[in-house]
């Protein structure tokens, strides 16, 4: 069974889901993100607080991470959606709930969703299960990237995508599991999207780059995700995936820091809340 035919979500999405639930449920308001449907979606059973990934003071900077880029990408979304830009596509989607958090801000755009087809069917019929429909304007785009040969994008399109109009793509905690060169080939693929688009896309940091106080995280979560079988293979320092994103076609590409994110949403909270380091974001617009 290859990894596009396996059934279930993916461990890595489960964590984050578990961990943006976490935030609500353990750290005091302001609250950067409130998703508690994605537990939901999880169902990981009565003991998931007591895994030890879900440590809450051990692991409270990864869920600060998790929730600043999932923030940040929303804003984005929304800041966007004001200009006018209507289409929004989610790679690697995961169990993403920003169209049942926010229907009101996600029907007026079109959200497509895409995803291993495994994972995907099972996520359709959690949702189905909880009792959310699936609205005209959400699309389940199930992509095997591994025999697609880089046709996601027709794809894409096959499920209503507008080539040619704009559009906001997010790529969350994917690159990590890419090889360079297909991460190279998927940003020439999206550089060729319709003038106005706007790609967030995160990477890993190299160690030698990660504060000296989260670099034990990162030792055991690329360890975790070797002993998964879907090991870390590729880590960037900011200026190679700028270089990347400029040679695949992007005219206008920028960094943003994990550090930026933490001012803009983790600043003068009480309880010292902070994201940890190795996670930033290639921003880049057609």
């Amino acid at each position: 069974m290859t990894a596009s035919e396996r059934t279930g979500p993916d461990n890595t999405a489960v964590r984050c889901a578990l961990w943006r639930a976490m935030h609500v449920e353990t750290d005091p308001p302001p609250h950067v993100l409130r998703d508690e449907i994605g537990l939901r979606i999880a169902d990981p059973g009565a003991g998931w607080r007591a895994r030890p990934d879900m440590d809450p003071q051990a692991t409270r900077g990864f869920r600060a991470a998790v929730v600043a880029r999932a923030r940040f990408i929303e804003d984005l979304v929304a800041e966007q959606a004001g200009r006018g830009v209507d289409q929004y596509v989610l790679l690697g989607a995961g169990l993403d709930t920003f169209a049942q958090r926010v229907p009101g801000t996600a029907s007026r755009l079109q959200v497509f969703e895409v995803d291993r087809p495994g994972p995907q069917e099972w996520k359709r019929g959690r949702l189905a299960a909880l009792g959310y429909d699936i609205p005209d304007w959400l699309h389940l785009v199930p992509v095997d990237f591994e025999a697609s040969g880089g046709a996601w994008r027709e794809q894409l399109t096959a499920a209503g995508f507008d080539p040619g109009r704009p559009s906001v793509v997010a790529s969350s905690g994917v690159t990590m599991y890419l090889t360079r060169e297909a991460t190279a080939a998927t940003l020439r693929r999206l550089a060729r999207l319709a003038p106005g688009s706007t790609l967030a896309m995160t990477f890993l940091l190299p160690e030698d780059l990660v504060a000296e106080a989260d670099r034990a995280g990162l030792r055991a979560s690329t360890a975790g995700a070797r002993d998964s079988g879907t090991p870390f293979v590729s880590f960037y320092m900011p200026e190679e995936m700028l270089h990347l994103a400029r040679e695949a076609g992007f005219p206008q590409v920028r960094h943003v820091s994990g550090g930026s994110l933490a001012e803009r949403y983790f600043s003068g909270r009480p309880d010292g809340l902070r994201p940890s380091t190795g996670e930033d974001l290639l921003l880049a617009t057609t």
